[in-house]
């Protein structure tokens, strides 16, 4: 059952897989929670920001989240790491703003 936090919209955590991008989204607070430095939860924390003033808890996130997100693709395959990161990114902006149309 979602939270009303004021006039925001707050859903639970076991829904965000309803949004485009979701399941990645969940994996990525549930790796920041535990302090994990992983692909999920360096995109989470670049998006940390404007996923909390949609009405989502978001633990603190990790520092240069972005430059740490681009290496550690880079360490898998160096010549996919730009569109494979590129492809992270849009699939964050399409949960940020299916999140904020939820409000």
């Amino acid at each position: 059952m979602a939270r009303a936090t004021g006039f925001r919209y707050v859903p639970p955590v076991t829904t965000l897989a309803a949004y485009p991008g979701g399941e990645l989204v969940a994996q990525g607070l549930a790796d920041l929670a535990a302090g994990h430095e992983t692909i999920a939860s360096l995109l989470v924390s670049v998006g940390a920001e404007r996923m909390r003033e949609a009405g989502l808890a978001v633990p603190p996130g990790l520092g240069d989240a972005e430059r740490r997100l681009y290496d550690l693709l880079a360490r898998d395959g160096a010549d996919a790491a730009h569109s494979r990161y590129n492809a992270l990114i849009r699939e964050l902006v399409s949960f940020e703003r299916a999140l904020e149309c939820a409000r």
